[in-house]
């Protein structure tokens, strides 16, 4: 238990270099850092949430990303210490993005969703956006949005129709489901979160039998995947077998 409460605390940084055989405008390399499950709330307080900006700031990248439960369920917790304030501190020149997860559904999607908003991080829900002309960022509700509101998220072909598939499109996902999809769809990149990777061993044989990727790096096509084990916890602030990770991405697109 003890040793499980320490990994928590000192995430790694996961490094990507990816190449991407679509040509750009302007410089032809990105630098994403992604972070995904953080769980803010009453367990990843004030000084985790400190320490991830700083890890993130550190990084400089180009644009951050933040890829699904960004909250812990109850977003009074949140309040009460004024995370937010934190979140702004985040630095990058296209700005911080993020999506929804279930955890944003299970605690109230709308005062969530509208709380992040107002400290600075941008949410694609079902949309899509050209990013610095260079390419798109593709961001879909969360898969459990029928469950908890009685209304469907758009088919990822409905969320692309606008997409102009010559630049890079890189999509995210919060759960790791139905990869052929973006494989169809052309996408380039997925980045998803969601499973933690099973958080406690032997927990992680579970997610490895219920997702096609449950964890890492798979490329299907021209189509890469990265599903991240997360920054915070869920339930016990343990992890049992991994080390919570911040992602540092680099793609190189064609000259």
């Amino acid at each position: 238990v003890i040793a499980g409460y320490i990994n928590t605390l000192y995430p790694r940084i996961r490094k990507l270099d990816l190449d991407i055989s679509k040509t750009v405008k302007g410089s032809p390399d990105l630098h994403i850092v992604m972070a995904s499950d953080i769980h803010l709330g009453a367990i990843v307080g004030k000084n985790r949430a400190a320490y991830l900006v700083e890890k993130i700031n550190s990084l400089n990248p180009d644009i951050i990303i933040l890829d699904g439960d960004l909250v812990d369920e109850d977003l009074a917790p949140v309040i009460r210490q004024n995370l937010g304030e934190s979140l702004k501190a985040l630095k990058a020149r296209l700005g911080v993005w993020a999506i929804t997860g279930n955890h944003e559904y299970i605690g109230g999607v709308i005062p969530a969703v509208k709380y992040l908003t107002e400290h600075n991080i941008k949410f694609l829900r079902d949309t899509s956006e050209l990013i610095d002309g260079r390419f798109y960022l593709v961001g879909r509700e969360d898969r459990d949005r029928p469950r908890f509101t009685g209304q469907p998220r758009k088919s990822l072909e409905e969320v692309m129709k606008n997409v102009d598939h010559s630049y890079p499109i890189i999509l995210l996902d919060h759960q790791p489901f139905n990869l052929s999809q973006a494989v169809t769809q052309g996408v380039d990149l997925q980045l998803s979160g969601h499973t933690h990777n099973g958080q406690l061993f032997p927990l992680n044989l579970i997610t490895k039998a219920i997702y096609e990727l449950d964890f890492g790096y798979k490329r299907i096509g021209q189509t890469h995947f990265y599903v991240s084990c997360g920054f915070g916890t869920w339930g016990p602030p343990m992890r049992i077998g991994m080390r919570p990770e911040i992602v540092d991405i680099r793609l190189h697109f064609r000259q």
